[in-house]
């Protein structure tokens, strides 16, 4: 796996990813539609996606699962602090 993380906000139309290696070097930002966003993630290396868990994430998930990336949920009040 490699060392990077990608975070997703997920929305209605359009999902902001963020993609930084684990000591914090920002290495893309995309805003992506739904459409888009499935394709992005299977030409990634697998890596640790984090979600901030909400009804969407969970099916995210498993389609994050399935190209071979790890997934992590996030409790909406742990959001914040994790972006610091």
């Amino acid at each position: 796996m490699k060392n990077m993380m990608i975070g997703v906000d997920l929305a209605k139309a359009v999902f902001q990813v963020h993609g930084a290696l684990r000591t914090g070097e920002v290495q893309f930002r995309k805003k992506l539609t739904r459409k888009q966003f499935p394709a992005f993630m299977a030409q990634q290396e697998p890596s640790m996606v984090i979600f901030e868990a909400c009804g969407s994430a969970h099916f995210w998930a498993r389609e994050m699962e399935a190209l071979g990336h790890k997934v992590k949920l996030i409790a909406p009040q742990y959001v914040r602090p994790f972006v610091k």
